[in-house]
């Protein structure tokens, strides 16, 4: 039987390019111009623009979203809906946003954001990003130097505090009950235990939950005149949870707290996590970048001594979201903590000469480059400018202070405390009558919602020892005097209407 006349093959045509979202770099540079222009034009006119706007949900909702187009959007009606945005949105960069603690945004870190985009590393694998992981680490490794850290700590950049916070009590949890916990839980162990002041941020409590310990497990120390942990409660409720089988393992020392500004005694408290053989964490979200002013440096003294340090660039180094830090006094345990390794990615590290895979030392395995912004900040100005800024916003907080004491009009409410100012509107003349405290509380939780929506200030709130008070944190390197001067003029405006609705009312009663 003959063979059978082989086929011939058939002809493979590929597909068509395909280039609608390829622009050329000539269409870039065209939008990228639009988009600097816009950006041009915002921080010319936001010293003169609110605040906010007094807008409710419906109003910006209709205002900002579109219809997502079959086809593209032309270029002017793109750049009109970003002007939108613009109008529709709270100014966090401008000088009189005393709210919160959230950074103004450095200009080189925004120009950064828009380059490194555009290069898209992906700090998963040190193959991905050579050059954007090697300068992450080298960040790390001064800050951990700026806080006084050993020669081999580290850092590595996450999300924001609550992430940094949570990594570093993950690899606690880790380090002091076995590795074996990362296979096994929790099933079997006692019930672990972490300590900090009731005046510590909550995301302590939602790590706590997420760590599998529940939240109950935070033991809530309270504080001393000055807002600080009490050392005496926080031996005598270790000493108590070790009496009855209870297996405590970090306490969580706070430099910086979110309602007064106030710094544990750090190095007191690493003295009792020695004692103890605790891991001492230091939440510095928010005052952490004060190590870098001469003048507030002394005010973190025992910091050094952190097993870990959480500290937010985006809040005091000003830089734009999102970029936290957690500083560890030993890279290897992050590694301990969360490494893992899926078989899809093979390395012949002796071969290729590569680096550390920073996915593999926290819960993020797909990572942005937001140390570049930290980093290109840094550089463009300088170690000595970010030291007389944080510490100009320190004296401003101060002056704050001052200037309210020295008002009739106004009650300091706590002492300052880095740039943290807590006060109250307290009318001239107010009788000194039965429920004149309730009173006051009622007065100025109107008063902050009235200078939020009025949009020429814009402040918060805190509530120190059950009192409601107006609160401003000058983390804004636009802020000036003169505008904390504009939101106590402001305050009193608007108080002395609120007063005159209300006082009558509550002399009636």
């Amino acid at each position: 039987m003959a063979n059978p006349r082989p086929t011939q093959p058939q002809r493979i045509t590929p597909p068509p390019p395909v280039q609608d979202l390829n622009w050329s770099p000539e269409r870039a540079h065209e939008f990228g111009e639009q988009m600097l222009a816009l950006w041009e034009q915002l921080l010319a006119d936001l010293s003169a623009l609110p605040v906010t706007h007094h807008e409710g949900v419906a109003d910006v909702r209709e205002a900002v979203t579109l219809p997502i187009p079959d086809e593209p959007l032309a270029d002017d009606a793109l750049v009109a809906h970003l002007q939108s945005i613009i109008a529709h949105s709270t100014h966090i960069g401008h000088p009189r946003f005393l709210a919160y603690i959230s950074g103004a945004g450095t200009i080189p870190g925004a120009a950064a954001d828009l380059f490194m985009a555009g290069l898209n590393p992906n700090l998963r694998g040190w193959l991905l990003a050579p050059a954007a992981t090697e300068i992450e680490l080298h960040v790390g490794k001064w800050f951990a130097q700026q806080f006084g850290m050993p020669e081999r700590a580290a850092g590595l950049m996450v999300t924001g505090g609550a992430m940094a916070n949570f990594v570093g009590l993950k690899t606690a949890r880790d380090a002091l009950t076995g590795w074996t916990t990362r296979r096994s839980g929790l099933a079997g162990l006692p019930q672990l235990t972490l300590y900090c002041s009731d005046q510590a941020h909550a995301v302590i409590e939602r790590d706590a939950d997420m760590l599998g310990i529940g939240s109950h497990a935070v033991r809530k120390i309270p504080v001393d005149d000055g807002w600080r942990m009490r050392l005496d409660v926080l031996r005598a409720r270790i000493d108590e949870d070790i009496a009855v089988g209870v297996k405590p393992f970090a306490v969580v020392g706070t430099a910086g707290t979110t309602a007064t500004g106030a710094i544990d005694p750090l190095a007191a408290l690493a003295d009792v996590c020695g004692e103890y053989s605790l891991w001492f964490h230091v939440d510095a979200a928010y005052g952490g970048p004060a190590i870098l002013a001469d003048d507030l440096q002394p005010l973190f003294a025992g910091i050094e001594r952190a097993d870990s340090i959480a500290f937010d660039p985006h809040k005091w180094l000003y830089t734009p979201r999102a970029g936290g830090c957690l500083l560890i006094r030993d890279l290897q345990l992050l590694a301990d903590a969360f490494a893992v390794h899926p078989t899809y990615i093979y390395q012949d590290r002796e071969r290729t000469d590569r680096g550390i895979d920073l996915g593999l030392l926290g819960p993020e395995f797909t990572r942005s480059f937001s140390a570049f912004k930290v980093w290109v900040s840094l550089l463009a100005h300088g170690r000595s400018a970010y030291a007389r800024r944080i510490s100009h916003d320190a004296e401003l907080a101060r002056y704050m202070g001052a200037r309210v004491t020295e008002r009739p009009d106004f009650e300091l409410m706590a002492p300052v405390s880095l740039s943290i100012c807590c006060f109250r509107f307290v009318p001239q003349h107010l009788p000194d009558a039965p429920g004149r405290d309730d009173y006051l509380d009622r007065l100025n939780e109107r008063l902050m919602t009235a200078i939020q929506l009025d949009g020429r200030a814009f402040c918060s709130n805190a509530v120190l020892h059950g009192r409601f008070a107006l609160r401003i944190c000058i983390v804004n390197f636009r802020t000036e005097a003169s505008d904390l001067d504009a939101l106590l003029d402001v305050a009193a405006e608007i108080g002395t209407r609120i007063d005159g609705e209300m006082r009558h009312e509550w002399l009636s009663d």
